[in-house]
């Protein structure tokens, strides 16, 4: 029996992804099911180097993280600045207060709860990104894909691995002190393993970007960026197949009031105020 061909999407659909601010290449097949997804994932990576994957729930996202995101010098500082107030009120909250000079420590305890940072999450779970690219169900979505290594790569040459926060914590500090001012001829941003100091960075299996003067990832000099276009056509039946595999908010945040969220939702009990 002759393998099915895979559809493509039409060019109206097409066009509907060229809202995304993300210059990188989009792939053409259509999304309809959880193996649709898993069979582009598995033509698009061809090699056994790691990739990451994020998913965006509307197409006009773009890959910056929520500090440099503010259009005007003064917000970001503004959004940068929080930490030293966060972590004033964190040291009275937390069980575990991080120690004198771990900044990469508080920047992601920061990322945890929302405060705007210099870190962009992914994750190495394709479902998990899908999930993620599904939430908004009234908005095309996309899953982009990305090897870390080629990232580090184009500013780190003599390093072509992800960074690690302790060997490589010199590195880390310097992003993460730079100053908010974007430079086109700073280094890209890069990537980096995550300190696993919760349990929801662990089970997403989590890992980050980390931007500095750069503030966004450029697919035109990145190879390996591409996109997958998630239609929103699609996202009900592929949140419902992701269900069925164990892929929904009760397993991927631990916290109590997300399984409470989860059961809601599961039976319909969502919009109820």
């Amino acid at each position: 029996m002759m393998p099915m061909k895979a559809l493509l999407l039409t060019q109206d659909e097409k066009k509907r992804f060229r809202q995304s601010p993300v210059k990188c290449r989009r792939l053409p097949q259509k999304i309809v099911s959880l193996a649709d997804f898993l069979a582009v994932i598995s033509d698009a990576i061809r090699t056994n180097d790691r990739f990451w994957f994020r998913g965006h729930d509307d197409v006009t996202y773009d890959l910056t993280p929520s500090a440099l995101r503010y259009s005007d010098l003064a917000n970001r500082a503004r959004a940068l600045g929080l930490m030293a107030d966060f972590k004033r009120i964190a040291e009275l909250k937390l069980r575990r207060v991080p120690e004198s000079g771990e900044e990469l420590k508080w920047a992601l305890i920061a990322q945890h709860y929302g405060l705007p940072t210099r870190l962009l999450d992914w994750t190495e779970s394709a479902t998990t990104a899908l999930y993620f690219a599904c939430l908004r169900e009234e908005r095309d979505g996309l899953v982009f894909i990305l090897n870390p290594v080629d990232l580090n790569r184009l500013s780190y040459p003599l390093k072509p691995r992800v960074l690690d926060p302790q060997e490589d914590s010199a590195i880390i500090l310097s992003y993460l002190r730079a100053s908010p001012t974007r430079s086109r001829g700073g280094r890209n941003p890069v990537a980096i393993y995550p300190i696993w100091n919760s349990e929801r960075l662990i089970i997403q299996r989590g890992v980050f970007t980390l931007h500095g003067k750069v503030f966004d990832l450029d697919g035109t000099k990145i190879a390996s960026l591409i996109a997958i276009p998630i239609l929103k056509e699609s996202k009900p039946r592929l949140r419902n197949e992701l269900q069925r595999i164990g892929v929904d908010e009760m397993t991927l945040f631990p916290e109590l009031e997300h399984s409470c969220s989860h059961l809601k939702r599961r039976e319909g009990l969502e919009n109820c105020k």
